[in-house]
């Protein structure tokens, strides 16, 4: 795959949206508006990067019919893909807006049993990149071991390929242990999880972060926290920013989103504050728009430069 990003989506999903005026239980709900798209973490932060200009090229395993109709929609896309095939199905997701509440309901099955011979065909795909960018995201699939991304984390340190990860719980655990990661990027509530600490505010926070990327684990850390924006760390220091006031349609896609515009911008600037904005305005301008839809580049070049106009304080560890 000679594309400079990679993304990596072990359980991916047939994402389908749509609109109801309210759920109720044990009654036929009538729906409208609704839409397919590929969806899984790795798959939509592929779909952000293309929209941002990069080459990118989005891996996943795929089974079944909803695997065939996930390539399909890659393909009227035009976003270039590396199918992994399983025998299991591929997943369907449902995301559904109840416009008389303004809530979003999302119903996200667990995924098929992945087999040994299917999951360490990944690892073989990723001995086989020698440098780049690879973005792994999104929950494992039943059969595949919590380690795995340790194993791919051994596997881009040793052929200089730049690991960017977005899981969480042991799996997350896993992989700084093996250390050596470009970028991770937990939810606060995740790394309370991950570090068995509860943060009142920004400033303990950065602190906890920025000790992690010290010893090694990763070289940067961004812990996201909702409408209160993010904070992002390395060994030296740690910066945070609020999050762009947006009305808000949807939070589907919104954490892969900063995660592929944290990667853009850590690509395209040769500032970590303005790589930061990008993050931080990809994932807004998602939470912008409705069900499955991800951003725009018009609304993520906006947000960019409304951010650019804050001072963002630097604080040393």
């Amino acid at each position: 795959m000679q594309h400079p990003v990679v993304t990596l989506t072990l359980n991916p999903a047939l994402d389908g949206a749509c609109e109801a005026d309210a759920v109720i239980p044990t009654h036929k709900i009538r729906t409208r508006n609704q839409r397919y798209d590929p969806g899984g973490g790795g798959i939509n932060a592929a779909r952000v990067l293309a929209e941002l200009g990069q080459d990118v090229c989005a891996a996943f395993l795929s089974g079944g019919a909803s695997g065939a109709m996930l390539q399909d929609l890659l393909r009227e896309r035009q976003l270039p893909f590396h199918p992994l095939p399983i025998a299991g199905e591929t997943r369907r997701s449902l995301a559904v807006y109840e416009t008389a509440s303004g809530q979003e309901y999302r119903f996200v099955p667990e995924g098929p049993l992945v087999s040994a011979p299917e999951w360490q065909g990944v690892l073989a795909m990723a001995e086989a990149m020698d440098d780049g960018w690879l973005i792994a995201s999104g929950s494992l699939p039943r059969g595949v071991p919590e380690d795995f991304y340790g194993r791919l984390a051994a596997i881009c340190g040793r052929k200089g390929t730049a690991l960017v990860l977005d899981t969480s719980g042991p799996a997350l655990a896993a992989a700084l242990e093996a250390g050596g990661l470009a970028l991770i990027k937990p939810s606060q509530s995740e790394f309370e999880d991950l570090t068995g600490q509860t943060f009142s505010d920004e400033a303990s926070l950065g602190e906890a972060a920025c000790a992690l990327a010290a010893q090694g684990k990763a070289q940067h850390i961004a812990v996201t926290r909702g409408a209160k924006g993010a904070v992002l760390a390395h060994g030296g220091g740690w910066i945070a920013l609020p999050s762009p006031e947006v009305e808000t349609r949807s939070a589907t896609g919104a954490g892969d989103s900063f995660i592929a515009g944290m990667v853009h911008g850590l690509m395209s600037e040769s500032d970590l504050t303005a790589a930061f904005r990008w993050g931080l305005a990809a994932g807004a301008a998602t939470a912008m728009t409705p069900g499955t839809e991800l951003c725009h580049r018009k609304d993520v070049e906006r947000l960019v430069k409304q951010l650019a106009q804050s001072d963002i304080p630097k604080h040393h560890c």
